[in-house]
């Protein structure tokens, strides 16, 4: 794989990652009330469902979801019902979305992953993602089979670097100790980018929409 195009789609994958979003604010949640280390689980459950989406995108299943109709509707409406949900939780509840204790709260590892899995695999945004880029950065005169693990490898392990720095950064936040007004601003402002990110999915359509 030629080493500038790499670079191109290494930049292209982290910089993607980095825009915050539902999987970003979930994983400072895990990482606020239950400490960086163990909000790595959720970690390795969005870079599971990334992993997923690349997999389908390398064997071009991915472009057939998105052509039909159907299929991407019912992923869609999924992720739209499930970020509305958790982004009314958080503008509602007394909880938030992101939650400040006096002392950690131990979720259960399975329940951390399946939360980091759900929210990545309910955003029909990421499927579109990988099935448009990887074809600009496939040089069809090599192995394609080895560019394909070497750029599968790359983003799951942007996914896991730049996802643990925003469980760090939940978990930095519930050290501070913010007063309940900050902390509730905070939750407003968590809330507000969930429900408006699911409105913008829930526009979204299929090639054939």
């Amino acid at each position: 794989m030629d080493i500038g195009l790499y670079s191109i789609f290494f930049v292209t994958t982290v910089m993607l990652i980095m825009v915050p979003g539902p999987s970003a604010i979930t994983v400072a949640a895990q990482g606020a009330s239950n400490t960086a280390p163990r909000a790595l689980v959720g970690v390795l459950g969005v870079a599971s469902a990334d992993a997923i989406f690349f997999l389908l995108s390398a064997t071009g299943i991915a472009s057939l979801i998105v052509a039909s109709s159907v299929l991407f509707n019912i992923i869609k409406w999924v992720g739209v019902i499930y970020l509305l949900y958790l982004g009314i939780t958080a503008l509602f509840s007394k909880s938030g979305a992101i939650r400040i204790h006096e002392a950690p709260v131990s979720s259960s590892s399975l329940k951390l992953y399946r939360q980091g899995l759900v929210v990545q695999l309910s955003n029909p945004k990421a499927l579109m993602y990988f099935s448009a880029l990887l074809p600009q950065f496939i040089d069809p005169s090599k192995p394609i089979a080895l560019q394909l693990f070497v750029m599968g490898i790359t983003g799951v392990v942007a996914d896991i670097l730049v996802y643990s720095v925003f469980s760090h950064m939940g978990a930095q936040l519930a050290k501070q100790r913010m007063k309940a007004w900050v902390v509730n601003l905070i939750n407003k402002a968590a809330g507000i980018t969930l429900v408006v990110t699911g409105i913008r999915m829930a526009l979204l359509k299929s090639t054939q929409s």
